[in-house]
C-alpha cells in the first residue's frame, strides 16, 4: 500500500512552481506520490506540470479542472480523486512549496489510526525558520486568536497549507462543498470536532511546528482579502456552530 498521496492545488503556477524541489524530492522519494490539481490554469501550467509527470511518470498524477474552482475545491476534488486509491494517508500542500515536500512527509510519519489528523503550525522559535511578512504575521495572529475563540479549541495556527490525514478520515472531512474559497481550513477543523467530539479533538490532532516556512512573493491570497475574511468567518461560524 502507498504511505502517502500529497494533494497539490496548481492555479497558474507555470512561472513559480519550484521546479528543482519537485525533481530533487522526486527523485530520492518512493514511498510517496503528488496528485497535481490544475485548477483551471489560464497560462501555461498544464505543459509544465505534464513536463513534470513525464520525469515521474510512477509518482505523479494529474488531475484537471476545467474551469477555476479555487483552492479549497480544487484540493476537495482531488482527495475525492484518491478516495478509491490504496494510499493510506492524504495530505495538501501548497505549490510554491513555502512547507517542504521533505517536513511534510516528516509530519505524516506522526499519522497514525489513533492520531488521524496532524498539521503543520508556523511557530516562530530560536532553533527554526519562519519567515512572513510582518502584516501578514500581524493580521494572522488576530485571525488565529478569532478562529481559536471560535472552534472552542487551543490550537495555533490553522491557515497553514500542511495537512495530512489517514484515508478514512480525508475521506468523511472533504466530502461536502465547503463554503469558503481561502478559509475552509477552519471548516475542517469544525468538521473534525463533529467527527470525533470536541473533548478528544487534542488526542486525535496533532499540531506540529515547522522546521521551515517562508512566505512567497506572489502569494495567491490578495492583502484586500484581509479586510473581507472577517465576512467568511461569520458564516462559517453561523453554519458550523
Amino acid at each position: 500500500m502507498l504511505d502517502l498521496t500529497l494533494v497539490i492545488p496548481c492555479y497558474n503556477e507555470a512561472n513559480r512552481l519550484p521546479l528543482d524541489q519537485y525533481v530533487d524530492f522526486l527523485s530520492h522519494s518512493n514511498s510517496v506520490k503528488l496528485l497535481l490539481v490544475n485548477d483551471g490554469s489560464s497560462d501555461n501550467t498544464t505543459t509544465v506540470l505534464q513536463k513534470l509527470q513525464k520525469q515521474f511518470p510512477e509518482k505523479i498524477d494529474i488531475l484537471e479542472l476545467k474551469q477555476n474552482l479555487g483552492k479549497a475545491e480544487a484540493v476537495r476534488k482531488g482527495v475525492q480523486h484518491l478516495s478509491s486509491s490504496q494510499t493510506s494517508k492524504i495530505g495538501y500542500l501548497d505549490a510554491d512549496l513555502s512547507t517542504t515536500l521533505e517536513e511534510c512527509v516528516s509530519l505524516a510519519q506522526q499519522v497514525v489510526p489513533s492520531v488521524p489528523f496532524v498539521f503543520g503550525s508556523r511557530i516562530l522559535k530560536i532553533d527554526n525558520q519562519i519567515e512572513r511578512k510582518w502584516y501578514r504575521f500581524l493580521i494572522g495572529r488576530i485571525v488565529a486568536t478569532v478562529i481559536s475563540k471560535m472552534l472552542r479549541i487551543k490550537v495555533y495556527d490553522t491557515q497553514c497549507g500542511c495537512k495530512i490525514f489517514t484515508r478514512e478520515t480525508a475521506q468523511s472531512l472533504f466530502q461536502e462543498r465547503f463554503l469558503s474559497k481561502w478559509l475552509f481550513d477552519v471548516e475542517l477543523f469544525f468538521r473534525m470536532i463533529a467527527l470525533v467530539g470536541r473533548p478528544q479533538i487534542s488526542q486525535k490532532t496533532k499540531e506540529i511546528p515547522l522546521q521551515r516556512w517562508v512566505d512567497t512573493e506572489d502569494s495567491r491570497v490578495q492583502f484586500s482579502y484581509a479586510f473581507i475574511l472577517w465576512l467568511d468567518l461569520i458564516k462559517i461560524y453561523r453554519h458550523y456552530r
